[in-house]
This record gives C-alpha cells, structure tokens and sequence, in this order.
C-alpha cells in the first residue's frame, strides 16, 4: 500500500484547505478508504470514509465541515476541509480499509490552522 498525501498548509480560522491523496499498490475501486489525523501531543483520530457502498462517514467533530470524495478512474482520495478551527490542526493520513482495520502509510500532511 501507497499513500502520497498532499494539499497541507497555514490557514486561519473559517479558512478552507482540500487534501488530496494517491494511491497505489492495491484494488482501489474495491476499498474503502479514508482520512485519519494526529494532532499536537495526540493520538491517531479517525476522520472520515468513503465506503465500498458509497456511503461517506464522518467523525462528529468534522461532521457538516469536512467532505471526501474519490476518483476512482486516478486512485485519488481528497478532503475538503471547510470553516477550519485551531483544533483541526494536525497531521493528516490517507487511510485505507484492508483486512477490517484502517492502514495509514503515507507520510502525511501537515495543516495548521492559526490566526
């Protein structure tokens, strides 16, 4: 599994950022895929999925802010990240279902959001 991510920067608070992520090295058109973060002194957090069914799915912290999408003709993941708050500044990881656990392999993506 690949996972290139991209897209990270400064924003201020109510700005908006979209991430976007390729990936190789697996079906893609049959996974599930996602976002994942780590934050400042914190733990990997589950941030949203696109699933095999097409349903999205959404952690309550960014739920009605963040949108995913896909594009499975270029193996593309993205996030849309809008109205950012300081406490979404983290770390972010294309994440992959395989095997009924979540996989991040890429080096991530660094946004801040300051004022």
């Amino acid at each position: 599994v690949q996972l290139v991510e991209s897209g990270g920067g400064l924003v201020q608070p109510g700005g908006s950022l979209r991430l976007s992520c390729a990936a190789s090295g697996f079906t893609f058109t049959t996974t599930t895929v996602g976002w994942a973060r780590q934050g400042p002194g914190k733990g990997l957090e589950w941030v949203c999925g696109f699933y095999t069914d097409g349903s999205q799915r959404y952690s309550d912290s960014v739920k009605g802010r963040f949108t995913i999408s896909r594009d499975n003709a270029k193996n593309m993941v993205y996030l849309q990240m809008n109205n950012l708050k300081v406490e979404d500044t983290a770390a972010y990881y294309c994440t992959v279902r395989i095997g009924g656990s979540w996989t991040t392999g890429g080096q991530g993506t660094q946004v801040t959001v300051s004022s």
